[in-house]
């Protein structure tokens, strides 16, 4: 299959490519391909015009750590966040998630800034963003936007990103102590997008109860889904009376959909194993991260 004819520009800045952005309204921005040449080929999206970002990374790659937050490049690629040391350190859930995506040939490729852009409702990196509670920052010719995570996704492959913006970076809290976090998935097969994915974040008092946790599922609506209802039930509790509750309160607070994958019992019943899986390891990995004693 061959995609219908679009005109193709390289940006040589990243002013350039708002330039285009801002010109051409139904532009797509091509920064790993591995989301748009599909679409393009298939021909469900017809641009009249591909901006080629690929050659901006020394202004939009990159992980750096800026007080308690992790700033990274847009532009930065699956295997780069799945080895980089800072991010195994103070934000593990990145490089986690990144071991779940796909396959070599596609880690080598593809961008936290297209997986994010392109808002797949079963994608590891949407739902950990949502997770982690971040901020994509948007530019365009008009400035600098900041949009938060509970904002950024608006449904099925779509986001809050004007035509005219480019997702420039991506901002995450770096661990504390007594935090932890993990993310389970099952899929038909390993770097297939799952069927359902769920991930935990969860922070504990000192004397090991649940302080706060946060939630999130993909695969189960049209964008990542978090349940601030059942998150306030989990305070306060110890992780055993937490997962009772949790196992309480997920199937009636998922409504998840029917589809050729998967059943909607099937995906609920999914829903609940792997929160109770993730609440477990996120609660397991925040006991060991505790002061050190002098």
């Amino acid at each position: 299959m061959k995609p219908a004819p679009f005109r193709y520009v390289r940006a040589r800045s990243v002013t350039e490519a708002l330039e285009w952005l801002a010109r051409e309204p139904g532009a797509k921005v091509l920064a790993g391909g591995q989301s748009l040449v599909p679409l393009l080929n298939m021909r469900l999206t017809r641009p009249d015009v591909v901006v080629d970002i690929n050659g901006l990374t020394a202004q939009l790659a990159g992980v750096r750590e800026e007080g308690e937050r992790i700033r990274i490049g847009a532009l930065t690629r699956h295997y780069q966040l799945e080895t980089d040391a800072l991010l195994r350190d103070r934000c593990p859930l990145i490089p986690e998630a990144e071991r779940l995506i796909g396959h070599p040939a596609v880690r080598s490729r593809g961008t936290i800034g297209g997986s994010l852009a392109h808002a797949d409702p079963a994608a590891e990196l949407p739902a950990v963003f949502r997770l982690l509670e971040g901020t994509a920052v948007a530019r365009s010719r008009r400035g600098v936007r900041e949009i938060p995570a509970d904002r950024f996704f608006q449904g099925y492959f779509t986001t809050d990103l004007a035509p005219d913006e480019l997702l420039t970076e991506v901002i995450l809290p770096a661990r504390r102590e007594r935090q932890g976090g993990a993310l389970c998935e099952r899929a038909a097969r390993h770097g297939d997008f799952a069927w359902v994915l769920a991930g935990a974040w969860v922070t504990l008092w000192e004397d090991g109860r649940i302080r706060t946790a946060r939630l999130v599922w993909g695969g189960v609506s049209d964008r990542p889904v978090r349940l601030p209802d059942v998150e306030a039930e989990l305070a306060d509790r110890t992780l055993e009376a937490a997962r009772q509750v949790l196992r309480d309160l997920v199937p009636r607070a998922v409504e998840p959909p029917d589809d050729v994958h998967a059943s909607a019992a099937f995906r609920r019943r999914l829903a609940t194993v792997l929160a109770d899986q993730a609440l477990v390891a996120a609660a397991r990995r925040a006991e060991a991260i505790v002061p050190t004693k002098e």
